[in-house]
Order: structure tokens, then sequence, then C-alpha cells
């Protein structure tokens, strides 16, 4: 059922843009298609930069920029159909969608033509922004996402069965923390301040700079939302608020893409040099399209690259064994990305117009929490799941079997009706379990979440929401704290046993001034390092055969630190004695005087921003002491024994009011300008860094118009 629209009345100064005192753009047009042009019009002047470089991305032409560094994405891009995927997204949409995106591309491109793309990172680089094609929108999307899901720890899991043995696959299991750090959660009406619901969340990428996520406000007669925007997609396809509805999603930990193993056959063609390439199906040899296209590479020679799509996806990578994988994925076969959407999400009065809206969604596969002003609180889980084989989601499969194949069914995903509180934390429970994936999140974050909601004292207001985002307290530290317990404390020499008494009385809080969250800290990562470093593991560090751009994803100690709750509790089954090299890591630690003289977490525990800012922009990147940990709700996420600093974090914060959206509140780590130089390129981060938010304005007579 779709509710009557409002006629939202224009501010006084008519179409344009305005900002509040952060710079955050407030935007204003006449219809939704002016306003999509605004939009792209706006992120092409605030965002040149940063949309300009996911443009390339998308298009795998980086290495014209950034040189041989590039390259490896570069061929993936290509490899993968990246830019093809989009043009078949885009041309597969609905009339009024299809337009709607057409008009963001052409305010992308009018700023261009209006001479507002300059920024001082391409005078650094000597390099140009570009006209948009109508789908470099879905590519830029496409992009962001593309290894957010789960194919790359299949190359792992595979890795680690080729080295160590099938039965080892399960101890380097993910329900741990996996590049998995978002939190979102809602309180029912019944249980507020206000009367009506309450929404809050916090999304964890990887801190690039600029941020990933845009707070801006999209206002035209019929509708007036505000959320936060991908630069370089119209829209808010993730986070926003309407006035009557608000929406919030995190990563469902959905496992919707697979990797085949493909036998393939090059045969000479009678009377040419050339040849056709054949694949291996299961009714025997399949042709195989081929292409080829040349990388342009800034101070290198062109690399030329062969362009390989099975029955089953695009080539993208080779095997250890001479074999190749490729990569089946369901916007790549549906030809469809969910942009369709968008537009209803920004029209939507009730949850169910926003459920409504997600089931044109594709992919990624998100958990939704949302609601309306009418009091309803729903939570569901939107995307399409493949129907297929288990074995699917551990492994690379062979192409050749009919039993692994896709059979066009996509698995039915669950929608909950809130009565009292809706946490999703990518745990198994918020992500519709066994039958969407494999592994999740541990429950830590979620748990944590819901035992603060529980023990509010009275209703919950906009403050306690807010509170809830700056929690420290370690999920995982009873586990460590009993590992600790179990040693013998005679065995230890007498700084060793300082430093365990030290940590058995601590609370656990991975506090920016805390000495006893250093000390867990840097013993977590000595014994990470003997873990990966043991014999048992050994196999591990032969060369994997894959591209160096799956390099995070295959690094024995990077997965040892991830996986390290499994392997505290089963690295026996390994041959592995975990309390012998958790007293030898205590000693490790004994060493380095600094432990010893009140080193505090926010020492090691730094803000490690991401970013490609080209010559004399490379050291503006800010500096923040953080608190927060993997396994904390505050999860500014570090690689135990690799990396202390935080690269991925909380890349945008909320609270969404349903009673006045005015008590709304948002902060992004950075801040809304995506110039280096600008005043408002980082002046968010104090407060960000501090668990501050500032309010949501919606007064237009507070905002200032641009010229």
């Amino acid at each position: 059922m779709t509710s009557a629209p409002t006629r939202h009345p224009a501010p006084a100064g008519g179409t344009g843009t305005y900002r509040d005192e952060w710079g955050i753009p407030h935007l204003w047009a006449d219809s939704a298609d002016e306003l999509a042009f605004l939009q792209g019009y706006n992120a092409a002047s605030d965002r040149s930069w940063q949309i300009e470089l996911e443009r390339w991305r998308s298009e795998g032409r980086t290495a014209e920029l950034l040189g041989e560094a590039a390259v490896a994405w570069d061929r993936f891009a290509r490899q993968a159909r990246l830019d093809d995927t989009a043009r078949r997204c885009f041309e597969g949409l609905d009339e009024a969608t299809q337009r709607w995106c057409g008009q963001y591309v052409a305010g992308v491109n009018q700023a261009l033509a209006d001479g507002l793309r300059s920024s001082p990172e391409f005078e650094e680089a000597k390099a140009s922004p570009e006209r948009w094609n109508p789908w470099t929108p879905l590519g830029v999307f496409l992009v962001h996402h593309i290894l957010f899901s789960t194919f790359p720890n299949k190359l792992f899991r595979a890795h680690v069965a080729r080295t160590l043995g099938d039965h080892a696959v399960g101890l380097f299991s993910i329900e741990a923390p996996v590049w998995s750090g978002s939190n979102a959660w809602a309180a029912h009406g019944s249980l507020t301040d206000g009367g009506l619901p309450l929404i809050a969340g916090d999304p964890h990428r990887l801190m690039e700079l600029p941020g990933v996520y845009q707070q801006i406000r999209l206002a035209c007669p019929d509708f007036d939302a505000v959320g936060f925007a991908f630069p370089g997609v119209p829209g808010l396809p993730h986070f926003g608020h309407t006035g009557h509805t608000a929406w919030a999603i995190t990563n469902a930990m959905a496992d919707y893409q697979d990797l085949f193993e493909e036998h393939l056959r090059r045969v000479p063609l009678r009377g040419t040099d050339g040849e056709r390439v054949l694949a291996r199906g299961a009714e025997g040899w399949e042709p195989v399209s081929v292409s080829s296209e040349t990388i342009t590479v800034r101070g290198s020679g062109p690399v030329h690259v062969e362009i390989l799509e099975t029955a089953r996806g695009p080539v993208i990578s080779e095997m250890p064994d001479g074999g190749a994988l490729s990569l089946r994925f369901p916007a790549y076969v549906e030809g469809r990305l969910g942009f369709e959407a968008l537009l209803p999400l920004l029209r939507s009065r009730q949850v169910a117009e926003v459920e409504a809206a997600f089931d044109s969604w594709v992919e990624p596969v998100n958990s939704v929490i949302t609601a309306d002003s009418a009091g309803s609180v729903r939570h569901f889980v939107a995307g399409l799941v493949p129907q297929r084989n288990p074995a699917n989601r551990r492994l690379p499969v062979p192409g050749l079997s009919a039993r692994h194949a896709w059979d066009g069914q996509y698995v039915a995903l669950p929608r909950t009706e809130v009565t009292r509180f809706a946490v999703s934390a990518n745990d198994r429970a918020s992500g519709g379990g066994d039958a969407v994936a494999l592994e999740f999140a541990p429950k830590h974050r979620a748990r944590r979440i819901q035992e603060l909601l529980e023990s509010s004292r009275g209703p919950l207001s906009v403050d306690r929401m807010q509170a809830i985002h700056s929690d420290t307290l370690l999920g995982p530290w009873p586990l460590f704290r009993d590992l600790l317990d179990g040693l013998d404390p005679d065995d230890l020499s007498p700084v060793a046993h300082t430093l365990r008494a030290l940590l058995l009385v601590w609370d656990g809080h991975m506090e920016a001034e805390s000495h006893p969250a250093a000390v867990f800290a840097a013993w977590r990562g000595a014994l990470v390092q003997r873990i990966a470093r043991h014999q048992a593991l050994a196999k591990l560090a032969e060369p994997t055969g894959h591209s160096s751009l799956f390099g995070p994803w295959l690094s024995a100690a990077s997965r040892v630190g991830f996986a390290l709750e499994t392997l505290v509790a089963r690295g026996s089954e390994l041959g592995i004695a975990i309390p012998v090299e958790a007293a030898a890591a205590l000693e490790d630690v004994a060493l380095e005087e600094s432990f010893m003289d009140g080193a505090l977490w926010g020492d090691r525990h730094q803000l490690l921003p991401v970013h490609v800012l080209p010559g004399r922009w490379t050291g503006s990147a800010p500096e923040a002491r953080l608190s927060g940990d993997t396994g904390c709700v505050l999860c500014t996420e570090s690689l135990p024994g690799v990396e202390d600093r935080s690269f991925r974090g909380p890349v945008a914060r909320y609270v969404w009011d349903l009673s006045q959206r005015s008590n709304s509140r948002w902060i992004v780590p950075f801040g809304a300008a995506g110039k280096p130089d600008h005043p408002h390129f980082s002046d968010q981060l104090p407060l960000w860094s501090t668990g501050e938010l500032v309010p949501v304005v919606t007064d237009w007579e507070r905002l200032a118009k641009d010229a």
C-alpha cells in the first residue's frame, strides 16, 4: 500500500545547494530528476578527485595515474568485467530509474563543463577529469562492493586445504572479526523518551580519505531526506531519514559469490594463427568468450590482458596447478544491482514501502533495520543469495560439476516485526544464519549492544543511543583472560609475572588512555606472531599463485590474527601448544621496556587513513589517538600482530529520531569537503574521535546558500 504524498515546501532561495556550519550540502530542486542532476553536480564539485578515482577504478584505468602499483587492480577490474556489468545493469533499469541516474551523470558532466572539477590533486598528478558514461555510478558502486563479500576468503581456504590439509580449514574459521565491524540497532517507541522509534548505527569500512560516505540532504516537492551518500552514486542507498521513515544497514555477511575451478583448453584454428579457448562444463567442452585489452601504465610500458568468460563467469585468477578460477555473482548473472530501490527509498513514508523498495535489491546483501513515524519497526535481510550446493560456500568448486551449478533460484530471506529492540552487527542471528552463509562475525558486539539497551534505566534517549557507539569493552577478553589465568606464574620471569597480574585485574576496556589495554594488545600481537611462525603452519608461507591484489586475504599472520579465538580454542589440533606460546608471548612483551614505563593504548592505536593523495598532499592525512579495537562496539579495527593502527573503522555514525528528525545526529571521520586544502576537509575528526555527533539541521533558514 502506498501512502499519500506530502508536498514539501521550497526554501526561500529556491533551487540550489545550501550548507550548514560544517559545510554539509543540503540540496533543493523542483523535481526528483532535477535533484539528481544537482546531486551529481555537487559530488563533482565537492568530491572531484575522489569520484574520478572511483571511475578510473571501475574502468580498470588507475595505472594510467598511479603506475605499476595499480596494475593488479586494473587487471582484476577488467577480467571481472566490472565496467561491462555496470553498463548491462544500467541498460536493464526501468525507464524512470534510468532517467534519474542519467540526470545524476548529466550533473557530473555539467560541473566539468562549468570548470568546477578542478582540484589540487589533479594538478599534482598531472591528470584531468573526464566526462562520465551513463553507467559510471553503477560501476562506482560495484567497485565499493566487489571485494566486500566472500570469494577472497575461499581463496584462503583453498590455500589452507592445499598446504595444511582439508581438516585445517575449519581451524581458521572467520567466526571471529574479519573486516566486519558494522553495527545498527533500533528501539521501539514504547521504550524511548519521544514515544517513537530510534535507530542508530555505524558502518565500518576502510578509513578512506576523503571519506567513503558523504552527509547530504536531498529535498524536492516529493520528498525531503537526509542521510549518507556514496560520492559518485545517486540517492541514499544505506542510511537515510525521510522524516517519515528511517533505515540503516549492516553487511549480512551472506555468501553470494562463487569461485569455479575451470579446466581450459586452447585449440588452434585451422588455416590461421589464431586459437579458440574451451572450458570443460557439465556436458563437455564449451566455448569461452575471449577478448583482450591493454592497460596503459604511467612510467612504464603497456600491459596486455586476456579477458576470458566461461559459462559460469569471468576468469579472475590462475590456480597453483595451472588451472583458472571464474567468478560468479548475482549482478553479473542478473544484469542488475538494485538501483531500482533508490528512488522509492527517498519517497517512502511507511516501513512497508522501505521493504518493498528493498525487494529490488541485489548486492551486497544487507541486514536492514527500518522504522516509521507511525511506530513500526522492522528487521529484514535484502538482496539475492543464490540457492546452490552448500559446498560452494566453503571452497572453489569444479566448473564441470552439475551438482555445483546455480539453479536460478534464490534463498528466501528473513523478515521480523520488532516490538522491543533490533540489533544487527554482522552476526549470525541478524544475518539469516545457515541459510545465507557459512561464517559470520562473532556475537560479541551484538550481545554487548543488546546488553546496553536492556540495561538502560528509564526510556532510551538520543544521548543514550549515541553513547553506545563509544563502548570499548573487548568482547573476546574473557577467552584471553582464561588463557592467562591458566598459565603457571612460577614458570614466568618476574616482569612477565607482573604483566600477567596486571592483565588479570584489567576490566577489558580498550581505552586510549589505558596502560593494561596496551599491554594486552602487545601480548596478543606477540601470540599471533608466534602462532604464525609455528612449524605447524610453515606451509602457509608457500606462494598462493594468486594476484597481489588478494594479499590482505592471504597473509598468514593476518589470518591467524583474525582466527585467533578459534586457534586459542583448537590450536592443539594442529599440534600447537597454545599455553606454551601464550607464556612465551608474555615474555616477549616483558622484553619491551616501554610496557614497564606506562605505554598507553592510544600511543599505538592511532588513525591510519587510507588515501591516494599525490605529491605534496601525501602528508596531509590527519592523525588521532583512538579508543576501541576489533571486538569492541567501538570497532576501530587493528590487525593483531601486524598493525596496531586502525585503517578500518566507523566511517559514519548516526542516530535517527522518528519523533522529531531535527533531534537526529550524525558524523563522519573527516569532513564534508573533498579537497585537502579546504577548511571542512577534516574538521569533524576531533568530535568523531571522541564519540561526539553533530546535529542534523532541517531548518532551511539556518543554512547558507552557495553563490
